[in-house]
């Protein structure tokens, strides 16, 4: 088979294959970049912890009628009442551990700071999520310890809510001793979280995400550091391990073991009014946004294919019912089926294939300008390449419907005029 036919057809019907190729131009711009989006969102979604989630939960509760100043008597009196609820809930018969702390990853309530390696350094080396916490939090949260040692009860004090106090040991994640210490080895070495009062690193976990999934916290998405310390408020979380497959019974058994132990709380907040949440729910609740997007997306990628398929599929018919005569005379010279399909095969590969390199150059354009103002990474190539080859696939199959049925029409069409 020649082309110089197929080019002489398509030179006759300039505009339909003009609409043709840029609705496949468009289709692939905007299918390659939603498809990025798509695959970056999901990867939010799916990114771990550092925790190990499953029987995990977290409560919230405010204390009613709780001293509210920042005297010692008053920060004593509220660490009384936090180490009583944290005792009432370990006693419990299907909980096998449980903590005070200030937040946890995805709760969205990020209590942060720079980290700088010298006294009063000007510019911070780091920045970091802070995690109050205590000689049980590594054990409740799931963490996995990979170098130094773990706290002990005798390294955890205590402090208000806006107290100063900097701890003279902490924990660190990976991704954040690295940061500080390239060359590796950051235990023993000493860091400075307010800038004068050296703290030093006794251990290293693997991982834990920052409490926020905001793009703001982008930059130091695995920068936390654990700091031994109650913190005494008149709001306070508790981190729940229940033991496996008893979740929803100590779900139940938490709020009612805190009201029992002193019934002047209000469990729960103005954004969960339920208070006790399983950290499925957590992690649900932190990306419904990206959830949401990747379904948008995917819902506007589904329409933009169906739709150029169905313009391919129009046009290829209307062309099959303006040749109908000449297919005939094609046949009745000799010209197979399979001729008949694979020209109507080609003139669409030539098509799409037009369309698609206009679609590169969009996409790449559009990319770009994503870039600049939503902050969106840069296209991978291969999302590129795949989307070529997604709508050149759907172009022979669009097409190959109507082509096969212009290649039954019979010879004997050709003398039907005559």
């Amino acid at each position: 088979m020649t082309l110089h036919p197929i080019l002489a057809a398509l030179r006759r019907h300039k505009a339909g294959v003009v609409l043709i190729a840029l609705q496949i131009a468009l289709t692939l711009a905007i299918v390659c970049n939603a498809i990025f989006i798509i695959g970056s969102r999901v990867q939010r979604i799916q990114r771990p912890t550092g925790m190990d989630e499953k029987n995990l939960f977290m409560v919230t509760q405010l204390w009613v009628g709780a001293p509210t100043g920042d005297d010692k008597a008053s920060i004593d009196k509220l660490d009384a009442m936090l180490r009583t609820d944290v005792q009432t809930l370990r006693s419990l018969p299907d909980v096998e551990s449980a903590i005070a702390i200030n937040s946890l990853p995805l709760t969205n309530s990020t209590w942060s700071g720079g980290i700088g390696l010298k006294p009063a350094q000007e510019h911070a080396t780091a920045h970091a999520a802070h995690y109050f916490a205590d000689e049980q939090t590594i054990h409740t949260l799931g963490l996995r310890l990979i170098a130094g040692r773990d706290f002990n009860a005798g390294d955890v004090h205590h402090m208000g809510v806006r107290g100063q106090n900097v701890p003279p040991i902490v924990i660190v994640t990976k991704a954040l001793a690295d940061k500080l210490f390239p060359g590796g080895n950051a235990v023993g070495k000493t860091i400075y979280i307010d800038r004068n009062t050296p703290s030093t690193i006794v251990g290293v976990v693997a991982r834990m995400q920052v409490p926020s999934v905001d793009s703001w916290a982008n930059d130091f998405t695995w920068n936390s550091v654990l700091i031994p310390t109650r913190l005494d408020g008149n709001f306070s979380r508790y981190a729940v391990r229940a033991r496996p497959g008893r979740m929803d019974a100590a779900m139940k058994e938490a709020r009612a073991a805190l009201f029992a132990a002193n019934p002047m709380r209000v469990i729960g907040d103005d954004a969960d009014s339920s208070g006790v949440k399983s950290f499925a729910d957590i992690r649900a609740r932190a990306y419904r946004a990206d959830l949401g997007m990747a379904i948008l997306m995917g819902v506007i990628c589904l329409i933009l294919l169906a739709v150029t398929g169905a313009g391919i599929v129009g046009l290829t018919s209307f062309w099959v019912g303006q040749r109908h005569k000449q297919i005939g005379v094609r046949r009745a010279l000799g010209a197979r089926k399979i001729d008949i399909l694979r020209y109507f095969q080609t003139e669409n590969l030539l098509i799409a294939g037009g369309g698609a390199m206009l679609g590169v150059v969009l996409a790449l354009g559009l990319n770009l300008l994503l870039m600049r103002h939503f902050a969106m990474a840069r296209l991978p190539i291969g999302y590129v390449l795949a989307g070529v080859a997604a709508v050149l696939a759907l172009g022979q199959g669009a097409v190959f419907l109507p082509a096969r049925r212009a290649s039954n029409v019979p010879p004997v069409v050709a003398t039907r005029s005559v």
